[in-house]
């Protein structure tokens, strides 16, 4: 049981307004717990919708590597909610491969499977943020020789971003989507 109870229909009329914004057209089942939940504070909710928008719908990573980098910080943290939602959808969408997508919660994601040297350099980047809050030089580096400083600054950001979702999910218990991917090993 979610330590604060999502919100449940019916919703009055700026709270579907809102929710439905958050959610892609033509979705089959109920906007996301979190985003139930978040809801309980509207003017909250509104202003993470924006960063949170931005960095999904607008951003300057590739795809594939912003979905990377959630699955690696969602894993690190425990997260088998938010891990599990992106498992199932956008993950997939950008095209990382249910074995990639097992790596990513494995001690070491590039033990048993083979990633290009960008996705080894924002592997070893998101481990090395999630257990220092720092980046050595050699991280740096490894980065710079794949993104420009715009995208670097965005990778930063995500990082941070999904950290901060996962300690929302992790914390409030969030119970994982049916419809979610399954966290391995759980």
């Amino acid at each position: 049981m979610p330590r604060i109870e999502p919100l449940a229909p019916p919703y009055t009329t700026p709270i579907a307004q809102a929710l439905s914004r958050w959610m892609p057209p033509g979705v089959p089942h109920e906007p996301l717990t979190l985003f139930r939940v978040l809801h309980r504070n509207p003017e909250l909710a509104s202003r993470m919708f924006a960063l949170g928008a931005g960095l999904l719908g607008h951003g300057g990573l590739p795809a594939l590597d912003r979905e990377l980098v959630i699955a690696r910080v969602t894993a690190r943290t425990g997260c088998s909610y938010e891990w599990g939602v992106h498992a199932a959808s956008l993950a997939r969408q950008a095209g990382l491969r249910p074995e990639q997508l097992r790596a990513t919660t494995d001690a070491d994601p590039t033990a048993n499977v083979s990633w290009p040297p960008r996705h080894a350099a924002l592997l070893g980047a998101v481990d090395e943020l999630h257990d220092t809050a720092q980046l050595s030089q050699a991280r740096w580096d490894a980065l710079r020789v794949h993104y420009e400083d715009g995208q670097l600054l965005e990778l930063l950001v995500l990082a941070g971003w999904y950290r901060t979702i996962s300690y929302l999910a992790n914390v409030l218990l969030l119970e994982d989507e049916p419809w979610g991917v399954p966290f391995p090993g759980r």
